[in-house]
């Protein structure tokens, strides 16, 4: 069965984004071993599954990057926009980009088949509504939580739709020369 991983950075409270979107918690300037440590965990990547509203800025972001020879994360953009991506949307009918296409129907059928199918792992990114929806119906694999150095007080998480709880068990942690860390999870 392909697993599904969550790969997410928030606050050290816990938020994805401010309340109004804002995500300038964010550490930037990412440190040599946490990029190295993040181009691992893609590499066995074959599946991109992001909701809507983040699939309108990631993918025109990133087939951007992967255009711009100059650009010093043109090869992130190239495994971005080479891999295969799967928009989950109530409102969108059909794909304007490359290598992507549009779920419409039960987003919990439609992932639960994807993992039986051939393939590799898979990965997701959000939005947060979608994230939390996954977190919900207990969809997610594994949780790779990157927690920046930052409180922001007030926010959007991921873990405001769970309605049971949930056990979680640590894989890993490690922290980053910029000042990150990331905290494995092992979901049920």
């Amino acid at each position: 069965m392909r697993k599904l991983k969550l790969q997410v950075q928030l606050t050290v409270d816990g938020f994805i984004s401010g309340e109004k979107g804002e995500m300038d918690w964010m550490t930037i300037n990412w440190s040599d071993d946490l990029k190295s440590y993040v181009d691992g965990l893609l590499q066995p990547v074959d599946a991109i599954l992001l909701g809507r509203h983040l699939a309108e800025g990631f993918i025109p972001h990133w087939e951007a990057v992967a255009n711009d020879q100059e650009n010093p994360e043109r090869e992130a953009g190239i495994k971005f926009s080479e891999t295969h991506k799967i928009v989950f949307s109530k409102t969108l009918t059909k794909s304007k980009w490359e290598n992507t296409v549009v779920e419409n129907g039960d987003f919990v059928e439609a992932i639960k088949a994807l993992k039986q199918q051939a393939g590799n792992e898979m990965i997701v990114y959000g939005g947060g509504k979608f994230v939390s929806f996954l977190i919900k119906e207990k969809l997610i694999d594994e949780m790779y939580l990157f927690v920046n150095p930052a409180i922001i007080g007030k926010g959007m998480s991921i873990f405001k739709e769970a309605e049971a709880r949930q056990k979680l068990n640590l894989l890993a942690s490690r922290q980053f020369a910029c000042g990150i860390v990331v905290l494995v999870y092992q979901t049920g």
